[in-house]
C-alpha cells in the first residue's frame, strides 16, 4: 500500500512538473530508475512487489509502447524515461493499466476541457498552462500518467 503512494506522489510531481514546464526532470525520471532498478535486483522484486522477470517485462513494455510514439514526436524523452521507470517500480499490467488509463484521461481532457478551463481559478490554470485547451497540439504526458496508474492500481490492488 505504502509504496503505491510513494509512485502516486512521485508521479504527482512528474506531472506537475510537466504541466508547468512541458519537461520532466531527469533526476526524476532517470533517479527513481535507477532507484527501481537496484530494489529490484538486491530484493528480488519490484516496488509493488512483482518478480524481477515481471519487472524487466514491464520495463521493455513500457519502453515498446513509448519509443515509437517518441520517434514520432507525439512523446517526449521525459515520458519515455517516466514510463520506463514506472515499469521498473511495477510489473506490466499496472504499465498497461496506466496507459490505458492514462489515454481515456486525455480523451476526457480534450472533451471537457473547454468547458471546465474557464470555471477554474487564475491560480490554478497557471500552474497548469501547458493543459489548456488550445495550448498545444501536444499534451503533457504526466498528467494523465498519473490518473492511469491511479486508477489502474485501484482498480488491480
Amino acid at each position: 500500500m505504502t509504496q503505491g503512494l510513494i509512485i502516486i506522489l512521485w508521479l504527482f510531481i512528474c506531472a506537475m512538473q510537466d504541466a508547468r514546464q512541458r519537461q520532466i526532470a531527469n533526476r526524476l525520471t532517470l533517479g527513481v530508475a535507477l532507484l527501481a532498478l537496484i530494489y529490484l535486483l538486491w530484493n528480488g522484486s519490484t516496488w509493488l512487489g512483482a518478480s524481477v522477470s515481471q519487472g524487466l517485462g514491464a520495463f521493455i513494455l513500457a519502453l515498446l509502447f513509448t519509443l515509437p510514439g517518441y520517434a514520432l514526436g507525439r512523446l517526449g524523452a521525459g515520458d519515455v524515461k517516466l514510463l520506463a521507470a514506472l515499469g521498473l517500480a511495477t510489473d506490466p499490467l499496472i504499465v498497461l493499466g496506466s496507459l490505458v488509463g492514462s489515454a481515456g484521461a486525455s480523451v476526457l481532457w480534450l472533451i471537457f476541457a473547454p468547458r471546465l478551463w474557464p470555471l477554474m481559478g487564475q491560480g490554478l490554470k497557471e500552474r497548469l498552462t501547458h493543459l489548456a485547451p488550445g495550448a498545444s497540439t501536444k499534451l503533457p504526458f504526466a498528467p494523465f500518467l498519473l490518473i492511469g496508474f491511479g486508477c489502474a492500481w485501484f482498480w488491480i490492488h
